[in-house]
């Protein structure tokens, strides 16, 4: 006589392991990947191309990197266009399961719902910050070989760079972290991908700098921490504009994330599929 056994509950690694799959089996999303890295890189040889050809124009040869020379990196068109990429592809992790349904199969194979989420977390926040490190160092390796030409470039260790790369690369998993949370919320493409964009891009223009409670809101934003982490210069003489700090901003990279993966695993325990 033979006894039924229940199968065994999957690992963790299993669960990263599956996860992993369904992603690199996407062609997209490495098309994707591939052409907002080329986009921000292009962007910032654009930004270091024009600051070269001031240079050269005004026939100068700079006594020393201005402070803002070496940011020409870290193009704000080019990071937005990440921010946006980045928060729409970690949204569409979860939401393509709902959508297709294939995520009743997935909580039948493992009922451990909250594992599942933040199997999905892993994976993402793995892949996008590989993708942000290699984005940020091309970006910054490009735009210093271009500003060379003109005796402008900067190496690695100039004081600001480290800083500004570090928050470069990590802005990707961050924002591709809080997509995967809000897809998990929303569970609908549309309304996902517009909450993403309001949120990341849309949301911290309301809030101006000029007033103290409305700085204060706006330097709660994720785009607003990347801009005070890469900037290397003080503000200017009389400048009315109130400035975050360096360790708020760092603050703010570390709790949009953790809220939006913890409440994501919260709702998905006790929420049907």
């Amino acid at each position: 006589m033979t006894t039924l056994t229940s199968p065994s509950p999957a690992r963790f690694r299993d669960l990263i392991a599956a996860e992993w799959i369904k992603t690199r089996s996407l062609r997209s999303t490495w098309w994707t990947i591939a052409l907002v890295g080329l986009f921000v890189i292009g962007s910032a040889a654009v930004a270091a191309l024009a600051d070269s050809h001031n240079l050269a124009a005004a026939r100068t040869t700079p006594s020393g990197p201005a402070d803002f020379r070496p940011f020409d990196a870290f193009p704000q068109p080019g990071y937005m266009t990440l921010m946006l990429v980045a928060g729409s592809v970690g949204a569409i992790t979860v939401v393509s399961e709902y959508s297709s349904g294939l995520i009743r199969t997935t909580t039948v194979a493992v009922p451990a719902r909250g594992s599942v989420i933040l199997a999905k977390a892993t994976v993402v926040a793995a892949l996008w910050t590989a993708v942000g490190t290699v984005v940020a160092t091309g970006s910054f390796l490009v735009s210093q070989a271009i500003l060379d030409a003109q005796h402008a470039g900067v190496s690695i260790t100039h004081p600001g760079v480290p800083r500004a790369l570090v928050a470069s690369a990590l802005l990707a998993p961050v924002c591709a972290l809080i997509g995967l949370g809000l897809g998990v919320l929303i569970r609908h493409s549309a309304a996902t991908m517009a909450t993403c964009a309001f949120t990341l891009l849309m949301l911290p223009t309301v809030f101006s700098q000029s007033k103290r409670w409305s700085a204060d809101v706006n330097h709660t934003m994720v785009v607003a921490a990347w801009q005070r982490l890469v900037q290397n210069w003080a503000p200017e003489p009389g400048s009315r504009m109130f400035s975050a700090t360096v360790p708020g901003s760092w603050t703010v990279y570390g709790l949009w994330p953790l809220i939006a993966v913890v409440v994501a695993v919260l709702v998905v325990r006790g929420r049907d599929v």
